[in-house]
């Protein structure tokens, strides 16, 4: 094990209780560890949340960041995964004038080439809404920045692991309880 800052990706399995984040986000907080994202739902199985946590960090300090998550009593089970493990992606939303749409050619190649998808057009504005890795995501909005952005919103990362993981057989037997 080394010393090296990587990117993990952090899934903690819970009772959804109310509470919870904030103890979770102390977690960090009391190691000066700031979290890149953080994204809640419900996993696999009914009753049981998921959360996906982003932090740069080294693998020593994620060890011990999820031994101490697993000792909260809601906690049912928390990974921690390096990038070459999982497979992730983010999503985004874009409101921009919809006279660009319109009037300029060069807004319908960048939507085009970048994969992004138009969810609403209006008379004053349309919507669109690209899923992806961070960089894509940062490359549209520089490309989108130059003919102005009304609004930008980004989600957190959604992971899932390349290997299996046996979490949902454990997760059903805690179900059953």
């Amino acid at each position: 094990m080394n010393g090296d800052i990587k990117t993990f990706t952090i899934s903690i399995y819970t009772e959804n209780n109310i509470g919870l984040l904030n103890r979770i986000s102390a977690i960090f907080q009391r190691r000066h560890i700031n979290i890149e994202s953080l994204t809640t739902s419900q996993s696999e199985i009914d009753g049981v949340n998921r959360f996906v946590i982003v932090v740069n960090i080294t693998e020593e300090q994620a060890i011990k960041i999820v031994r101490q998550i697993e000792k909260q009593v809601e906690t049912i089970r928390a990974y921690y995964h390096t990038e070459d493990e999982t497979i992730f992606t983010e999503s985004c939303m874009f409101k921009i004038k919809s006279d660009l749409l319109f009037n300029e050619p060069q807004i319908q190649n960048i939507i085009k080439e970048s994969y992004a998808r138009i969810v609403t057009v209006n008379r004053e504005f349309f919507v669109l809404e690209k899923s992806g890795r961070r960089n894509e995501i940062e490359s549209l909005r520089r490309d989108l920045n130059v003919f102005g952005i009304m609004q930008f919103v980004r989600s957190g990362r959604i992971a899932v692991t390349k290997d299996e993981m046996k979490v949902t057989e454990m997760l059903q037997a805690f179900n059953n309880q």
